[in-house]
């Protein structure tokens, strides 16, 4: 995208002046705990929350949305597909919402296919901050199929409500499960992702 981009390491104590914290997937720690549980505690992370509460934006994907939920700066958690197993493949995501910086540029009557690859990418919340996410349109995404209709039939880890991805009250924080950086180039015969960066990109 043309970005300069920093790297930091996760025993790091400073964001290098970074306007934008990417925390990718993978599996940190190796997922021994919950997912995510125990990166919540490097040393970083105190700066990636720092970060957040001053309005600064925060992206999260997959494990990275796992650890946003562990740190509290994402509502909810991610719970153990119901089929209890680990799947990689092809979703469609359809927007719920254009109020973000991530959504914005985005199309919300068409579905983008991203991939997903998580074995605990069921979003759970309980019941009172379900609510509040729905009410507050903290929604980002629903898993839907090719034409955009959200149903059950096509929700491949059970989330609550179809959720794919979530945003905090805020609006500048952002975590999803599917892999929007793994559809974002020509070579990979699927662009749809980028679009999601290119959101981003327009409207922080």
């Amino acid at each position: 995208m043309g970005q300069k981009v920093e790297r930091l390491w996760h025993k790091d104590t400073s964001l290098k002046g970074v306007d934008f914290v990417v925390l990718p997937g993978g599996f940190s720690y190796g997922d021994y705990l919950r997912s995510g549980a125990i990166a919540k505690l490097s040393p970083i992370m105190g700066e990636v929350i720092n970060h957040a509460n001053k309005g600064g934006y925060v992206m999260g994907v997959c494990n990275g949305f796992q650890i946003l939920t562990e740190s509290g700066l994402l509502e909810g958690a991610l719970l153990h597909n119901t089929s209890r197993r680990f799947i990689c493949r092809n979703v469609f995501l359809k927007p719920a919402s254009n109020g973000t910086a991530i959504t914005k540029g985005l199309d919300t009557n068409r579905a983008y296919k991203i991939p997903i690859a998580h074995g605990e990418g069921r979003f759970y919340a309980a019941e009172d901050s379900l609510k509040s996410i729905l009410d507050n349109d903290q929604v980002l995404f629903r898993y839907a199929d090719a034409e955009g209709t959200i149903s059950e039939e096509h929700n491949p880890n059970g989330s609550l409500n179809n959720i794919a991805g979530i945003t905090n009250k805020g609006r500048n924080v952002f975590g999803m499960m599917p892999h929007p950086e793994r559809a974002a180039d020509n070579e990979l015969a699927n662009e749809d992702g980028r679009l999601f960066f290119e959101s981003l990109l327009k409207h922080c």
